[in-house]
């Protein structure tokens, strides 16, 4: 019995390690493009919305948390759908690492979010910009299981993001400075992915 255990542990070892040294397949650039086309659409609703979102900040910040969550829920069906077609018996120890590289950004972001409305809400026109930064941090810790180039898309949120904080005041909150780095940052995602990963299909109508 205790040989099993030691032959299942070995096979379990491999799994994880050929899940390392694998490139991650499970997102797809239609589930990417439509992410892109949400967040184009969640400005469009803060613009007609809102107007001036400086003096509604806890609905902005729901507007978008809405979007990140519908986002994420889109693209985690997508993961699943083609991670299981894609990776077949090393599926689920790809869905795990690729959660595990992202995870962080997420907490941070989220964490962040909380204790600056809590501890600093005059300071609340600084989310746009560092909910891109850190979005660009969680893909760039991604990249060593993506294409290379997805890189220019960790360097895009960036970039997006800092731009957003040189504002330095309520100009970054509004819509089109988080709708268009988001939609034109997953639109590149999309067109790395398209390019650049083989087997590219459309994930959106087969999951």
């Amino acid at each position: 019995m205790g040989e099993l255990h030691s032959a299942l542990g070995d096979i379990s070892r491999i799994r994880r390690q050929m899940a390392r040294t694998t490139e991650f397949r499970g997102y797809g650039p239609a589930t990417l493009a439509v992410t892109g086309g949400i967040a184009l659409a969640a400005a469009v609703v803060q613009a007609v919305w809102l107007g001036d979102a400086a003096r509604h900040v806890d609905a902005f910040v729901a507007i978008w948390v809405g979007c990140a969550a519908v986002s994420a829920a889109v693209t985690g069906t997508g993961m699943v759908t083609r991670s299981r077609r894609l990776h077949s018996g090393l599926s689920n120890q790809m869905l795990r690492l690729a959660v595990e590289q992202f995870l962080p950004a997420v907490v941070a972001g989220v964490l962040l979010t909380a204790v600056l409305l809590r501890f600093a809400p005059a300071e609340a026109w600084l989310l746009p910009g560092l909910w891109q930064v850190i979005y660009g941090l969680g893909v760039f810790s991604s990249c060593r299981f993506l294409p290379r180039p997805m890189m220019a898309v960790g360097a895009w949120y960036g970039l997006t993001g800092l731009a957003c904080v040189a504002l330095a005041d309520a100009r970054a909150l509004g819509a089109w400075w988080m709708g268009v780095p988001f939609g034109v940052g997953q639109g590149l995602a999309a067109g790395v992915l398209w390019a650049f990963a083989p087997e590219v299909d459309d994930d959106i109508e087969e999951g």
